[in-house]
């Protein structure tokens, strides 16, 4: 079962007070890249109307107060407002509230398909739908099959990513895996020549965060900075520019 909280660690410039880079796990990296998977109606149902960028709240809204008089007999305002949430990812800790999602729409055949084959060529998402070739009432459910999965080994974690490197993820949530070299190019990139300017800090990240971090890579660039730094509640010094230097050297 995947953790409720994770933790990561962030290299900060303590003069800009700017997330450099974070050193995290599995667990953390699979957390954003399963944002990729949320439908926008789902990302809206997460940080309310209210908190949207643009205008997408408002159409959320529109749809949500508009009559069903207005609506198709066959349309239903939940699969735009609550839409099936892919479950590929069964091991990604759950740091988002529980997300609502409308129920999977069933199949029908007709009832005559068992002895009339040429039925048997028609499916329906609608109980009451018509077969076209006896005028017969579809309303015997199909059971959908899914194509085999490929058997799990010992070593298959879940989530996306493998669990025995450590990744390194940028303030605007660019992800790589974690070495000793591409943390020294990151520091002469940012044209760090004196390492007492930078600070770790651990950090203990769970719903609370996890959605202010959705909320900001929606908005920003710098979303590490923005989520992490100067809050107080879950986060945790663990020393100066000496234990920076365990990570670039």
């Amino acid at each position: 079962m995947a953790p409720s909280t994770v933790s990561l660690k962030l290299l900060v410039h303590s003069t800009s007070r700017r997330v450099l880079f974070a050193e995290a796990g599995k667990d953390f990296v699979d957390f954003l890249f399963n944002i990729l998977s949320l439908p926008v109606g789902s990302v809206i149902g997460v940080l309310t109307k209210q908190d949207m960028v643009g205008c997408l709240g408002r159409l959320y809204e529109s749809l949500e107060n508009l009559s069903d008089t207005y609506m198709q007999p066959q349309a239903n305002k939940d699969t735009l407002l609550k839409p099936i949430v892919s479950n590929s990812a069964a091991n990604v800790p759950p740091l988002l509230p529980n997300i609502q999602s409308s129920k999977s729409t069933n199949l029908y055949r007709c009832a005559n398909s068992s002895y009339r084959n040429d039925c048997r060529t028609y499916v329906a998402n609608d109980s009451t739908s018509i077969c076209p070739a006896c005028n017969g009432v579809m309303c015997q459910t199909v059971t959908v099959v899914n194509p085999p999965t490929k058997q799990a080994s010992s070593c298959d974690e879940g989530g996306y990513v493998k669990g025995v490197i450590t990744y390194m993820i940028m303030d605007d949530l660019v992800v790589r895996p974690m070495s000793t070299i591409s943390s020294i190019t990151l520091l002469n990139k940012f044209n760090i020549n004196d390492v007492r300017v930078l600070e770790e800090k651990v950090i203990d990240m769970g719903t609370d965060e996890g959605v202010k971090l959705l909320k900001a890579s929606l908005q920003s660039k710098t979303v590490l900075t923005d989520v992490f730094l100067g809050k107080k509640t879950g986060e945790r010094d663990v020393g100066n520019y000496s234990a920076v230097l365990s990570i670039v050297i």
